[in-house]
């Protein structure tokens, strides 16, 4: 039976648009969408209008799930956040470790999300590449193995790309560009790569890949 698993980055980040944003966020390790990224957003919902999607799963971090909101609302589905798709927790990126904006206050903000989703893997800090995937991978074993339908992930370049290796193999290179869309479909029991990084969808893509 066909299963079809479409995986997302979010779009750009704020820091990485507002440099000096950092400096008085209350939640620094936890960027939410730039403007230009929140147009990305949109213009991955308008791709993935059509598409016959039955659940959205986000990181919880809060620029995936603002990417996830916008395709959520096009769909009118909820988002269902796993922490097992969280960005990869590596001690050079994040010391000490990250504080995020907590759920509670991400579902008064955000009604898209499901309250009665509780993730699969929670993630444990700090993190090697090794157990990152690893974790990653258990999520999305998890996540196909106990729920039906198309589904979107959306996450960031590490767990797109951990996410897609799960599925299909690390012999792909998985392409990781922000708000970037990438396509898997399994027949029977094999798993096919259809979609690799596809940016076509995007009014204005980056050139260069930043992983995180």
């Amino acid at each position: 039976m066909q299963k079809i698993i479409w995986i997302a980055r979010h779009g750009n980040r704020q820091d990485f648009v507002d440099t000096d944003w950092k400096k008085n966020a209350i939640w620094p390790h936890d960027p939410g969408l730039s403007p230009d990224g929140i147009v990305q957003a949109k213009e991955l919902a308008a791709r993935l209008a059509k598409e016959n999607i039955s659940h959205i799963f986000s990181s919880p971090f809060l620029r995936a799930i603002e990417t996830a909101r916008e395709v959520a609302r096009v769909l009118n589905l909820k988002i269902k956040v796993e922490a097992g798709l969280s960005e990869w927790l590596k001690f050079e990126w994040f010391f000490p470790e990250p504080v995020l904006m907590p759920m509670e206050n991400k579902i008064k903000l955000f009604p898209e999300i499901d309250p009665l989703y509780k993730s699969f893997v929670t993630p444990v800090y700090p993190e090697t590449v090794e157990e990152m995937e690893n974790r990653v991978k258990q999520a999305v074993d998890c996540i196909v193995h106990n729920f039906t339908g198309n589904m979107l992930f959306v996450g960031h370049g590490a767990s797109v790309y951990a996410s897609a290796s799960a599925l299909v193999g690390k012999e792909h290179k998985i392409s990781t560009a922000l708000c970037s869309l990438t396509k898997i479909v399994r027949n029977n029991n094999d798993w096919v790569l259809e979609l690799n990084g596809d940016v076509s969808h995007l009014s204005n893509s980056e050139t260069t890949i930043k992983w995180n």
